[in-house]
């Protein structure tokens, strides 16, 4: 099955419609859950973080020459600890916390992203001179400081944190902490006010910048019975006094900060809220009027950019993946990333080269608690995943397939009951839907996943294959569901667990990713 020609996808994203200018880039930017941008220009060019929460290795690093298209280069850390809740032990576990919101800088040639953590309640500032390679090294300190900006400026640190009232506070030369004897200092009381009175959603999502000997802080706020907003306070000094007003207000699109062009272009990154497939980024272009950013055009997000054609997604925030493995190349391309803490002794590309193998490690009783579970993101407006999947050599309750994770989740696989295999798609909302008896002899399967977020439909189908040719309808549609526990728009994801005993293995041949 490897002789496979990959999907033609060089038109993904460019859905043209009258009036668009072919030539121009089309918004959203990826299609993709991309949350909680962070970016910066180093030259000619552009990094961006952004937040992956309970997936790893986290805190993913992209990189782009034109602001359009991007690759994942590198992540900031492996893993953030190994308690319970990150290693899915004991029943515990760390869907919707892991790390937020990130802050990345670049100061006196030193790379910094900052992150923080509910689950370990903790700040954390990885460090590196090269920010593709690496190594990074890591300062981490209590407390965990909500939606922080790290900013460097006139010799010292700091970071500026809050939800309505927002604070700033100087850390340690080795940003190893806050500094002794130096307080946390209100600048700003209530930086929802601008967007005004009863807000639901307090300011959040600081990233604060200084232009021109300006200082001008960004944030988030969602006024009761509105929308997402984008709130801007502007100060001459780091502590104030700031004053705030409305940057922008249109289609729920909001959280980000600025950047420039080597040219003198002014952008503001941000994300809109879209449904299951997640948070999904945006540019918009800035002008300046009596030292104020002014967002968009006419006060509203433009559906094109002056800013070069997107080429597709893949491969550089999704792929497909045949597992075969060229000599001293990555074990996992950096699109994967392991739902939790991996187990890296249940799972293999070398055991049978050409080929990822997990195995069960222990039993569990929810597919949610199953460790070595494997995911990219899904992408829109529709995407398609298929893959094959030699199921000889599972055990009695295992259970194995392809998935699409959130909280409201859904996959199509095999389950061993007895000893008969039998084709199921199980999901959150309706349980379990049999399908047919695999036929005895039968060693592999097809199974496919297809999504559609187009217009917020939501809707995931399922099916299978026991040749590659004639596929076969399971379940009904899955209503997709953006869920707050989860935080983290819907994955597709490979997965084998054991529901009786530990031991069984199931081997995928391919993963392999269509886009329309």
């Amino acid at each position: 099955m490897k002789n496979f020609k990959l999907f033609t996808l060089s038109l993904l994203l460019l859905f043209i419609t009258p009036g668009v200018n072919a030539q121009q880039a089309i918004n959203p930017i990826i299609f993709a859950d991309v949350p909680d941008l962070s970016m910066i220009r180093v030259g000619k060019v552009y990094y961006m973080s952004s937040t992956t929460m309970h997936m790893n290795p986290g805190v993913p690093i992209m990189k782009s020459t034109d602001l359009v298209n991007w690759k994942i280069v590198s992540y900031a850390y492996d893993t953030l600890g190994n308690a319970d809740e990150l290693t899915l032990s004991n029943g515990k576990w760390d869907y919707g916390r892991g790390s937020w919101a990130s802050s990345l800088r670049f100061h006196n040639g030193i790379y910094y992203v900052s992150t923080f953590s509910g689950t370990t309640g903790k700040t954390y500032i990885y460090s590196t001179k090269d920010i593709e390679k690496g190594p990074w090294k890591l300062a981490s300190f209590k407390p965990s400081l909500h939606d922080h900006s790290l900013f460097f400026d006139e010799g010292k640190a700091y970071m500026v944190y809050g939800a309505g009232k927002i604070i700033l506070v100087e850390l340690k030369e080795d940003l190893s902490g806050i500094k002794p004897g130096v307080k946390p200092v209100t600048i700003i009381e209530n930086a929802s006010l601008p967007a005004g009175i009863g807000t639901g959603l307090p300011a959040e999502g600081s990233q604060l910048f200084k232009v021109k000997g300006k200082y001008y802080l960004f944030n988030i706020t969602w006024p009761r019975n509105g929308m997402r907003t984008v709130v801007v306070h502007r100060s001459d000094k780091l502590t104030g006094p700031y004053e705030g007003q409305v940057a922008l207000k249109d289609k729920g699109v909001a959280q980000g900060g600025l950047i420039s062009t080597p040219e003198g272009k002014w952008f503001s990154y941000l994300f809109r809220d879209f449904g299951s497939v997640g948070r999904i980024p945006y540019l918009v272009p800035v002008s300046w009027e009596n030292g104020w950013p002014v967002l968009g055009v006419n006060g509203k997000v433009p559906e094109t950019l002056e800013l070069p054609l997107s080429k597709g997604l893949i491969p550089g925030i999704v792929a497909s993946d045949e597992f075969d493995r060229k000599k001293d190349s990555q074990a996992l391309p950096l699109v994967w990333q392991w739902n939790h803490n991996p187990d890296h002794a249940c799972w293999s590309l070398s055991k049978r080269p050409g080929f990822l193998r997990l195995t069960t490690s222990r039993v569990d009783t929810n597919i949610l608690l199953a460790r070595n579970t494997l995911t990219q993101r899904t992408i829109g407006p529709k995407s398609t995943a298929i893959t094959l999947i030699d199921i000889s050599n599972m055990k009695a309750g295992d259970q194995a397939g392809l998935m699409l994770l959130q909280r409201k989740f859904g996959w199509v696989g095999v389950k061993q009951v007895g000893a008969k295999k039998m084709i199921v798609m199980v999901s959150a909302q309706n349980g379990t839907v049999n399908g047919e008896e695999v036929p005895a002899g039968q060693q592999t399967i097809y199974l496919k996943a297809t999504c559609d977020f187009d217009n917020r439909t939501d809707k995931g189908y399922f099916f299978y294959s026991f040749d590659g040719k004639t596929w076969k309808p399971v379940g009904g549609p899955l209503q997709m569901s953006y869920t707050l526990p989860h935080f983290i728009g819907y994955r597709f994801a490979l997965f084998n667990y054991a529901t009786e005993s530990a031991g069984g293995y199931v081997d995928f041949d391919y993963f392999r990713i269509e886009a329309k």
